[in-house]
């Protein structure tokens, strides 16, 4: 089927972007889409999905259906992702027919895999820890433990991602898995866990966001604190790492950018996401610009914002389900909105799991820059204690 889409080459200004996925990313970027004269058009599995209600069109489609990618470029100028749970293949035929995605599927393509990833990233000298991989069939050969096993394609929020402790956990848990392709890499004992989200337009702008600390549990984002309290190199070799990513892939978008910090002060990188990220929610009501306007800034060739923070720094919270439900639980989000300042964001999802996200609030800090981690580890703490209390 041959496609005529507008494309953003002929300097037609992009009014109408594309999302594969209808999730509370898109959500969220359809909440900034209006303030730039921007129309979002979702290809998304559900009507109930959190995007569908606020995008000027919806496409009923699963992630991977490029049928349903076809017909979303018809209504769009330049399409780009939510998560990266897409066929590159059958993407990349539309793309030969002349739609427009951003990022690109040739900056993808090497960040999909996570052995691939983690090939590239070694590439590009940025710090990795060692790895190889494992396949359906092959033996698992005499490794060091602990270690951790991840699922090459497809993991997120914890899932397809293990720290195992010895042989016998490892093979129950690769059986559990279904015997996938996994890459096994070597564990490192962190101090802290970071986060860089960046952006860069077609022009080659780049704007990076204040160094996070993200705390997790169970493989799954607890909480953020903005800006992570470490030493000034510390931050500068973390944005070097985020700079070099973006300019080496030719990025167009936000990154995610996933990193370890070890209490000898080395910075390893962790994953790479080519969008919006959980570590970024924060920017929603604590930057000037949010990393969702940022990405639609991005994708529709417009100048960056400014990434800065609006407070000395602020804290994110996820609210992730805790049972099998089907409540809006009104009534907690109406006790988390009573905590002076804080901004509840409820993703309107219709049922409630153990570990999916639901919504998160952030919470802006007024503080001296040594007691902002404290004080943002407390208000954590009244978070979490009003929701899974």
């Amino acid at each position: 089927m041959q496609l005529t889409p507008t494309f953003p080459e002929q300097n037609i200004s992009i009014a109408r972007v594309g999302v594969i996925g209808g999730g509370q990313l898109a959500w969220m970027m359809a909440g900034e889409a209006p303030s730039l004269g921007l129309e979002l058009v979702v290809q998304t599995p559900n009507e109930s999905d959190p995007a569908s209600p606020f995008a000027a069109e919806t496409v009923l489609g699963a992630i991977d259906d490029a049928t349903a990618t076809a017909q979303l470029a018809k209504s769009c100028q330049v399409i780009t992702f939510e998560n990266e749970f897409v066929d590159l293949p059958e993407l990349a035929k539309l793309e030969r027919q002349g739609v427009c995605f951003r990022p690109a599927l040739k900056t993808l393509e090497p960040l999909l895999d996570k052995y691939m990833q983690r090939c590239f990233l070694r590439e590009l000298g940025l710090p990795v820890p060692e790895f190889f991989t494992l396949d359906p069939g092959e033996p698992i050969p005499e490794v060091e433990f602990p270690i951790v096993m991840k699922a090459r394609r497809h993991g997120y929020d914890g899932q397809g991602t293990a720290i195992l402790k010895d042989r016998e956990s490892l093979e129950k848990t690769w059986e559990r898995w279904g015997y996938p392709p996994v890459i096994l890499e070597a564990f490192v004992p962190f101090d802290r866990e970071l986060a860089a989200i960046a952006a860069r337009n077609s022009a080659g702008e780049i704007a990076i966001y204040p160094i996070v600390e993200t705390q997790q549990e169970e493989q799954v984002c607890r909480r953020v604190l903005a800006p992570a309290e470490i030493a000034p190199s510390i931050v500068l070799e973390c944005e070097a790492i985020a700079r070099t990513l973006l300019e080496r892939t030719q990025a167009i978008g936000i990154f995610g950018i996933e990193l370890f910090l070890t209490p000898n002060g080395k910075v390893w990188v962790n994953e790479i996401a080519p969008r919006t990220h959980n570590s970024g929610h924060f920017s929603l009501d604590a930057c000037r610009t949010s990393q969702f306007e940022q990405h639609l800034r991005a994708v529709s060739d417009r100048p960056l914002g400014s990434p800065e923070l609006l407070y000395p720094g602020a804290v994110m919270v996820n609210l992730l389900g805790y049972e099998s439900a089907r409540d809006d639980y009104c009534d907690k989000r109406r006790q988390l909105a009573e905590i002076p300042n804080a901004r509840v964001r409820w993703y309107g999802k219709s049922e409630s799991r153990p570990g999916r996200k639901l919504g998160h609030v952030t919470i802006p800090l007024n503080a001296p820059d040594f007691q902002l981690r404290k004080l943002g580890l407390e208000m954590a703490k009244t978070v979490e204690a009003i929701w899974y209390g």
